[in-house]
């Protein structure tokens, strides 16, 4: 008998000889591409070559699936995907099969999370197949492709390979598997098709040249064509690493199958194996049901456990994971619908397929019976004109109509004359580009030309307009049954607030936890959603969480809809938001690159969100841990401001304090006094971070020393420090003051003679920011920061002062923006408060000079006026004392001191000695403070 395609053989191979030149391996890729068709159409288990997200593969499909009616469908797609298939009756589509995994055993820990999607599509053949077979009694689906941990293990570096997509693509950098990838493999054949095509991109040509003439092809016909497209890649193809991944998935593939096959003994005629065209030309010894065929060694799968689900997806996510044209996807499921309606075709449809009709429960007609013997079909369609669609007038000036319309809603100056240009432009382009008709693309280079002018008036262009126009961005949704329990329990907690969260808008949730004491469990939710999601998923309008606060009214933006696969893909790491929740803070806690900062963050968080002692212990003690080990002071500033938040917290709300706290103020009074002279020194290290330093051993001073540390420590830490750093050197001078080892006095005799020494002028507003910064650690001294920053702008000279000043402001901003308050409040009680009585204002250090002799001005510090020799009516404070004996004498009774009061004039007191006045005399603080409470 003559084998079926020796004649078409025979053509291919005079055609290779007529092409003198031509390259010398023309004759064996043609007669290789002849002999892949014969096999493949040789083979007793039927072979169905498909394309991702085809109308015509999916015609072919449904055509051969009510044709045939195989018993066993064997699909192309991740074997371990296989249990989410029924979910789809849950789902619109489009949706994505996803498998997760964020714990890795086997796989380096830095390439986690991995993620491995498979999108479907109604205008596909593999969804097809899967409603055919899911709804068909008696019919078994096997999914016979690697599984997603064989896809890891095969990648080189075993991390997520996908091109770099859209922030906003909802497949994220997940790793896509696509049935049938039919695409060149190098540059230059797919430049070479495009060129002679005529067309700008691979799917614009693929439309062209295989989807339209394959639409109402035989099935003959369309499984030879499909095998010599796929013959021909294959050949073309680069002998790469990807080409053996590709030769391993195919005796991955046919060793499931014959092992299938060999289990349950079902005849390989009532079967059908559904791959990609690709694949279905595979010439491997391992490919055949023949049960004599050698089986491939499939490695075991790693510990690593995948959890899976499924996903919205998109017309827009497909494009973007695998590299196709904007709108392609969307005119692909335009031609899908076009197509059923021209061939009067119903597809299989899963019945409960949300966002679809129900399926009537018809019985499939008999089938026609096995194929008949191989014929050759491919001669007389590789002849022959391919039969294309005439010019469709109505459907034409339909699309010219529409895109006005919609153009002028978007702000385009669009007219009907521009409707007729783009129906003529559309049928010009479309025959100098050799079409009988207008393609979508030809229609939308001639709407782009014809409105789209200089600018585009609002966020869409002509373009993306067209995309819309043809069946838009079609965005899949999961439904709440085939939610994971995460996701499920998220929407049954938000009830309460009576709005739709499958919505895909943004919609506003008012919140009056006063009124309706059961939403502030949904308040509880928020918060943590916020915490877990994406900025714009949950967003509070009105309302905050911090320590100590009982929130009354929020207000919230909610966009859940548009963000499913965030809440999905939650549930992939515990059953509830608080257990994610609690992972999440040990995960950043227990990072190889946490710090105290970050521990004390996780505890704080842990305090507002999920009230358990047990696990706020647990995060204060990593804490500890984390600043003991720390060789830098970087996040000192952090450290201190949690730290302080916290301990504030707890000494309002809880008779004593956690033992963390207790053992993290001592640590780090300890740690801080040992790097002190270090980060004086240290370039590396800001005044900021060593303000924050003192700041830290200042105000946790009487706590640590309460709890057992050394003030010794502190003191020989700040004499063994030698800054040569104008700042820093600030820092030291007000470190010391605080420590009283320099007097306010010499303080502001060492500023004066910075300001007189011209050599130092120029760097004397370094010394102003130290001096800035020390407001933190010794808050006291905001008086004298005022007064030198009041002495530094009347003093310097303008080309020191004014490029100083940007760099004071941003440093505030930045770095000390909680210090502007205390300098402001400083300032307005110096300033006068009134314009008219700036003439008559005298600073108060310079009233200081100038004051009478024997009368010097009351100083910030508190001078005393038995210390300077004057009676004590000279100081108000003494003199309210001395009317009022009655606190001091009994603070000089508790330390055992008898006093003596000074008589003043027509004022009577008793005699008690003198101690009393000295003890005020040396200690005026707390004298002043009380009179400033009471009044002079």
């Amino acid at each position: 008998m003559t084998p079926p395609f020796d004649a078409l053989r025979t053509q291919l191979l005079g055609a290779a000889e007529a092409l003198a030149g031509g390259p010398a391996a023309l004759p064996e890729i043609l007669a290789g591409m002849v002999d892949d068709v014969d096999h493949a159409l040789r083979e007793p288990l039927e072979i169905f070559p498909v394309c991702h997200h085809s109308p015509a593969s999916a015609l072919a499909m449904l055509r051969r699936l009510r044709e045939k009616q195989p018993k066993v469908v064997y699909l192309e797609l991740c074997e371990d995907l296989q249990p989410l298939l029924t979910e789809l009756r849950n789902c619109r589509l489009p949706v994505a099969l996803q498998a997760f995994a964020s714990e890795l055993d086997g796989f380096p820990k830095e390439a986690a999370p991995l993620s491995v999607i498979a999108p479907i599509t109604e205008a596909s053949a593999e969804y097809q197949a899967i409603s055919y077979a899911l709804d068909t009694p008696g019919v078994e689906l096997v999914l016979v492709d690697r599984s997603t941990d064989h896809v890891f293990q095969w990648q080189p570096d075993a991390s997520p390979a996908a091109t770099e997509e859209p922030e906003d693509d909802l497949h994220g950098d997940a790793v896509g598997v696509e049935i049938g990838d039919l695409r060149p493999r190098f540059a230059e054949l797919e430049e070479h098709l495009l060129r002679h095509g005529r067309v700008r991109h691979w799917s614009e040509w693929w439309d062209q040249y295989v989807e339209q003439p394959l639409a109402g092809a035989d099935h003959e016909t369309y499984r030879q064509v499909m095998v010599l497209i796929g013959s021909l890649f294959r050949r073309l193809a680069p002998h790469d690493r990807r080409y053996a991944r590709d030769e391993d998935r195919e005796r991955y593939m046919w060793t499931r199958i014959r092992r299938h096959l060999v289990a349950t003994g079902t005849d390989p005629a009532d079967c059908l194996y559904i791959c990609g065209a690709f694949h279905a030309a595979s010439r491997v010894t391992e490919a055949g049901s023949d049960p004599a065929t050698p089986d491939f060694d499939i490695t075991p799968r790693t510990a690593t456990t995948w959890l899976y689900g499924l996903i919205p997806s998109s017309h827009s996510a497909i494009e973007a994971q695998f590299a196709l044209a904007p709108g392609s996807v969307s005119i692909a499921a335009a031609t899908w619908q076009k197509q059923l309606g021209r061939f009067r075709l119903t597809p299989f449809r899963l019945d409960g397929q949300k966002g679809g009709r129900q399926r009537a429960g018809k019985a499939l007609p008999a089938p026609s019976g096995t194929s008949g013997p191989v014929t050759d079909h491919l001669s007389g369609y590789l002849a022959g004109p391919p039969a294309l669609d005439g010019l469709d007038e109505e459907e034409l000036r339909g699309w010219c109509v529409d895109i006005v319309r919609l153009a002028r809603r978007n702000g385009y100056l669009a007219s009907t004359a521009d409707a007729i240009a783009v129906f003529e432009t559309s049928l010009l382009l479309a025959g100098m580009r050799g079409r009988a008709r207008p393609t979508p693309y030809d229609f939308q280079d001639a709407a782009v030309t014809c409105i789209e002018k200089d600018a585009v008036p609002g966020r869409r262009d002509v373009r993306r307009l067209c995309e819309i126009l043809l069946g838009g961005d079609r965005i899949g949704q999961v439904g709440y049954a085939a939610l994971p329990p995460l996701a499920r329990d998220v929407y049954d907690r938000l009830a309460p607030l009576g709005l739709n969260l499958e919505q895909r808008s943004i919609q506003r949730a008012l919140l009056d936890l006063a009124a309706r004491p059961e939403l502030v469990g949904c308040s509880q939710l928020l918060w943590m959603l916020r915490y877990l999601l994406p900025d714009q998923a949950v967003r509070p309008i009105m309302g905050s969480r911090r320590l100590g606060e009982k929130p009354i009214q929020e207000s919230w933006d909610l966009d859940l809809g548009r963000h499913q696969r965030t809440i999905i893909e939650l549930g992939y790491e515990g059953v509830t938001v608080e257990q994610v929740l609690e992972q999440r803070l040990r995960r950043d806690a227990w990072d190889p690159k946490a710090t105290a900062a970050t521990a004390l963050k996780a505890v704080e968080h842990s305090m507002l969100f999920l009230q358990s002692p047990r696990l706020t212990d647990e995060l204060g003690l990593r804490a500890v841990e984390l600043l003991a080990a720390e060789r830098t002071v970087d996040d000192a500033p952090a450290v201190l401001r949690r730290i302080r938040r916290l301990l504030a917290h707890h000494r309002a709300t809880t008779p004593v304090l956690p033992s963390w706290c207790e053992r993290f103020v001592t640590e780090g009074y300890a740690h801080y006094c040992t790097l002190l002279p270090t980060a004086f020194v240290d370039e590396d290290t800001g005044a900021r971070q060593v303000g924050a330093m003192l700041g830290f051993l200042f105000s946790m001073e009487s706590l640590a020393l309460s709890l057992g540390c050394d003030r010794t420590q502190l003191e020989i830490a700040v004499r063994q420090s030698h800054p040569e750093a104008p700042a820093k050197i600030a820092l030291l001078w007000a470190a010391r003051n605080q420590l009283g080892d320099l007097p306010l006095a010499q303080l502001r005799e060492r500023v004066d003679g910075l300001l007189g020494n011209p050599l130092v002028v120029p760097a004397f507003p370094q010394y102003v920011s130290g001096f800035v910064q020390a407001l933190d650690p010794v808050p006291r001294l905001a008086p004298f920061v005022v007064e030198t920053l009041s002495k530094a702008f009347g003093r310097l000279p303008d080309p020191v002062l004014l490029p100083w000043l940007p760099h004071l402001i941003t440093t505030l901003k930045q770095q000390a923006a909680e210090l502007v308050p205390v300098l402001t409040r400083e300032a307005g009680r110096t300033f006068p408060g009134a314009l008219a009585a700036i003439d008559s204002w005298t600073p108060p250090w310079l009233a200081r000079k100038t004051a009478p002799a024997g009368l010097p001005a009351r100083t910030g510090a508190g001078s005393s006026a038995q210390a300077a020799g004057l009676p004590l009516e000279a100081v108000p404070v003494a003199a309210f004392l001395a009317r009022h004996p009655a606190g001091a004498d009994a603070v000089a009774d508790m330390l055992g001191c008898p006093g003596e009061w000074a008589v003043l004039p027509d004022v009577p007191v008793a005699q008690h000695g003198g101690a009393a006045t000295v003890l005020l005399a040396a200690f005026p603080g707390a004298a002043e403070a009380v009179a400033a409470l009471v009044g002079p």
